[in-house]
Order: structure tokens, then C-alpha cells, then sequence
């Protein structure tokens, strides 16, 4: 079993489901409201961890009754939270979430106990890979990718400016096509593989600028899009450690992201191995 440690946020995503996304300045009303364990972080690790890897999430959270909410399915899922730590005074991170019926979304997050986490208190494990994202802080990512030794992956989400150390060491990077456009030419800067998706269109892996495979996801009847990527950028991950090539990789990655928009919910819609290998 490949092992896998996740550096990222932990939150509570409070979920709006609406008939339409609101435009700016609009008030649309008639929603009806739920409460996800969430967080970048937090979804790739139980993501891996439902797809078979071994799994531990460096994070932190606040004192709060929130606290264990945000952790309860990763707890229930079997990943080690033993260096996921509360901080005294601060509030566990909460996303507000407008969802379409179309899947779309629009998200706030207010990051509190995750802009918390310090740099010199990061205790690397080892493990075959680490991922990491931007919802905890850019040194925390730069002590990280410095440490380790491993296959490093970091998905550059949300957009932020990162130190080019981070790009130059990852060897795998996962970008939308939103933050694609935002990072333009800095990405090459990624000396490692450099994966792009677009929703429901072509997914790509490129290195220094070169196709090296690319792929759609399997149509699917998508509920909620939110943690798709992070679903995606786990098995992707997982994925590439196992040694597979790197068309069947991305085949899996995309078939794994697809399965996640069919249920409401971030964490509730991680698919298992044998879901994902239906849709293959």
C-alpha cells in the first residue's frame, strides 16, 4: 500500500444549493442549506485514503465544537490525524458554498485556524508522496517541499503567489484552467509533470511544454462540483507513485474527479477504487 501525507486546510463547507448562481450585487433566495466536512486538504487526503493509499493530513484546526465535525469522516475514514492540531482562541475554517443544480459553484472561505499554521512547527514524516495545495500558508509549503524527499505534488489552489522553489522541486503540479490562465508563464518554471483540467473538456499532463497524454472524463450526471479537483489531484497522485504510465494515470484521475460531482457534498461524494474502476 503506497503512503501518502496531505499538508493542507481542514473546514467546514456550510453548502447553499440554489436554482442559479447569484450575479453580482443579486440576492438569490430559496436555497436550501447542508454542512460538509471540507477543506483542500482534508479532501485529499480521505480521497486517497478511500482510494488506497495510507494516508496521514497534516493540518490544523481551531478549539472549537467545529473542530470535530471537520474531522469526523476523515476519523471514520482511517486516516492519522495525530498531527492534526487545535490551536487555543482560533475558529476552525469554514467555506460557503452556492451550488447550481448544473454542479457549478461559487466559494468563500474564511481560512481561520488554517492561515495559523506556523512553518517551524512542520514534522515531516516519511511517506512515497506528499500533496499539498494554497489554503495554509506559502512557507508552510516551501518548509515542506524543502524536507521531503519523495514524490512531491502540489496543486496551486487556490491561485496565490507561490516561491518558485515550490515549482522548481514538485514533481507533479494540478491547475485548472482558471489558475492555468492565472500563473500563465510562471509554470514554466515546473520542472516536473504539469497537470491541467477543464471541468467536463480534455484534461492534459505536459512536461517543459510537451503533451506527454491527455484525456476527457467520463460523462456523468454531476450534482456538485466541489472537491472534484481535489479528488482528481489525490488519485492522480496515487496514481503515478503505483508506477502507472501516464495516460492510464490521468484516465484514472479524470474517471475519479467525474464520480466525485455526482453527490452532494465534498467529502460524502469521495469515491472508492472499485467505483472509480466502473467508470474505466
Amino acid at each position: 500500500m503506497s503512503s501518502i501525507v496531505v499538508i493542507g486546510s481542514v473546514n467546514i463547507d456550510i453548502v447553499a444549493r440554489v436554482s442559479r448562481l447569484p450575479a453580482p450585487g443579486e440576492t438569490v433566495t430559496g436555497a436550501e442549506l447542508s454542512r460538509f466536512p471540507g477543506g483542500k486538504g482534508a479532501n485529499q487526503a480521505l480521497a486517497a485514503r478511500r482510494l488506497g493509499a495510507d494516508v496521514q493530513l497534516i493540518a490544523r484546526v481551531g478549539d472549537d465544537a467545529a473542530a470535530e465535525e471537520a474531522l469526523s469522516l476523515l476519523r471514520e475514514g482511517g486516516v492519522d490525524l495525530s498531527e492534526c492540531h487545535r490551536i487555543a482562541s482560533a475558529t476552525t475554517g469554514t467555506a460557503l458554498i452556492a451550488v447550481a443544480p448544473s454542479g457549478e459553484n461559487h466559494i468563500v472561505v474564511a481560512p481561520g485556524a488554517n492561515r495559523m499554521f506556523v512553518a517551524d512547527d512542520l514534522q515531516m514524516p516519511d511517506a512515497d508522496a506528499l500533496i499539498c495545495q494554497l489554503e495554509v500558508p506559502v512557507p508552510v509549503i516551501v518548509r515542506a517541499a524543502e524536507a521531503f524527499g519523495g514524490f512531491f505534488c502540489v496543486n496551486l489552489a487556490p491561485a496565490a503567489e507561490i516561491d518558485v522553489r515550490v515549482l522548481q522541486r514538485a514533481d507533479l503540479v494540478v491547475v485548472n484552467e482558471t489558475e492555468s490562465s492565472w500563473y500563465g508563464d510562471s509554470l514554466a518554471a515546473c520542472n516536473g509533470l504539469v497537470a491541467t483540467t477543464r471541468g467536463a473538456g480534455m484534461a492534459t499532463l505536459e512536461r517543459n511544454g510537451h503533451l506527454i497524454a491527455e484525456t476527457r472524463p467520463p460523462a456523468v450526471a454531476a450534482v456538485d462540483t466541489t472537491g472534484a479537483g481535489d479528488t482528481f489531484t489525490a488519485a492522480l497522485t496515487l496514481a503515478l507513485v503505483e508506477g502507472r504510465a501516464p495516460l492510464e494515470a490521468l484516465k484514472f484521475a479524470c474517471a475519479a474527479g467525474a464520480v466525485a460531482t455526482m453527490t452532494m457534498g465534498a467529502q460524502p461524494s469521495l469515491p472508492d477504487r472499485a467505483s472509480v474502476s466502473e467508470w474505466l
